[in-house]
């Protein structure tokens, strides 16, 4: 069998000295063969730098994803074309920019096939059908055999991460949301033997809105005006994350569990 591990969206500081603290522990706890972990918002809650990468490398990522900030920064389109190896965008992002949405992990003899992608429902761009886009890229590969196919779906709407899970099933071997930074207690197993789940939360602050500071927060919606919203960035980090146990002979889910945690930074 082989243990995968996906960690939330980490944001900010908070976040990845979090995950630098708490991933070696969670990694031998839960035998993981591979480490997933969503990166859009581990550059003071936006984006992704080389430093930042670099941090959640060293932490034990072995890969990472981004989301609808991906190019927030703008050394990401260098990372993304020299780590691609390691880092992954959405690949319903228009296909001239840089980096990859797939990249093959491999995990000794074996090859994990992970692939990111965006929601559209809420969303601030309309981004290409991520329906089309995973049925390309799974004929793109079709003649790989892939220990498993991974996907962080990076959506707003519960209702969309579901339908896309249910599109896959039996082709994949899990789906996982990201963007919301709210964990959902949806786990499940679909009959073709995909694992699916809603949003795996965030690695960010416990004593915040989504990650940012409360006031600013409380400011925007009460008021209707523009603020900036600043990460939290010390006391209690929170770790949403889930691990997917997966046969390599099919491909398929086995199970599906919640490994949330809570660490003080």
């Amino acid at each position: 069998m082989l243990n995968i591990l996906f960690l939330g969206d980490v944001v900010g500081k908070i976040g990845r000295r979090a995950l630098a603290q708490a991933l070696p522990g969670l990694r031998q706890q839960h035998g993981a063969d591979l480490v997933i972990v969503n990166g859009e918002n581990s550059a003071h809650g936006n984006g992704i730098t080389a430093s930042t990468y670099a941090e959640l490398r060293a932490a034990g990522a072995d890969v990472i994803t981004l989301g609808d900030h991906a190019f927030d920064r703008q050394e990401a389109g260098l990372l993304l074309d020299t780590e691609s190896a390691h880092l992954v965008r959405p690949a319903n992002y228009p296909p001239h920019l840089p980096g990859v949405g797939a990249t093959i992990a491999p995990v000794g003899t074996r090859e994990i096939l992970v692939v990111n992608l965006l929601g559209r429902v809420f969303m601030k761009h309309h981004y290409d059908d991520p329906f089309r886009a995973i049925d390309a890229i799974l004929a793109q590969y079709q003649s790989r055999k892939f220990a498993a196919v991974v996907i962080d779906f990076h959506a707003e709407a519960t209702s969309e991460k579901m339908a896309f899970a249910w599109h896959v099933d039996g082709r994949v071997a899990a789906v996982v949301g990201t963007h919301t930074h709210v964990p959902t207690a949806d786990t499940r197993l679909l009959p073709g033997g995909t694992a699916a789940v809603s949003d795996l939360g965030m690695v960010g602050a416990r004593d915040s809105v989504i990650g940012v500071q409360r006031a600013a927060s409380l400011k925007l919606f009460r008021n209707a005006t523009s603020e900036l919203l600043e990460p939290v960035e010390s006391g209690a980090c929170v770790i949403g994350a889930v691990l997917v146990t997966v046969d390599p002979g099919t491909g398929r889910a086995r199970d599906i569990q919640r490994v949330d945690t809570v660490v003080e930074v």
